[in-house]
């Protein structure tokens, strides 16, 4: 079963996530800020991250940066999930090292269907 990491500072956008990712299948764990997901990247090494990008403190595309760039994280595809829905977000996140990019709020189908090709 992957294990999936999410990070984002609303408890609700955690909770939707979290059912759809659990009701197929997933093993969840979550991170409220960009600073606890980096620590929750590296100590769980989980397979996949979802994060956020609008959250106090380090942003979502800074936190993709330092995971992309991080030797014992690299490997670990990001898919960003956020409101940001400009053409100009989806690129700067996915030059931050972002596999793909999701706007909120999130089609169940489309999550699952980008996280089983992230993953292979």
């Amino acid at each position: 079963m992957a294990r999936v990491l999410i990070v984002d500072d609303s408890p609700t956008e955690i909770h939707v996530l979290k059912s759809i990712l659990e009701k197929n299948g997933y093993d969840v764990v979550s991170a409220t800020s960009a600073d606890s997901g980096i620590a929750l990247a590296k100590s769980e090494q989980p397979d996949l991250i979802l994060m956020d990008i609008v959250m106090p403190g380090m942003n979502g595309f800074q936190a993709t940066r330092q995971l992309s760039k991080a030797p014992e994280t690299a490997s670990i595809p990001v898919i960003i999930v956020t409101t940001k829905d400009q053409e100009t977000d989806r690129v700067w996140g996915l030059r931050q090292g972002a596999k793909d990019y999701i706007t909120k709020p999130v089609e169940e189908a489309e999550l699952v269907s980008k996280i089983r090709a992230v993953l292979g």
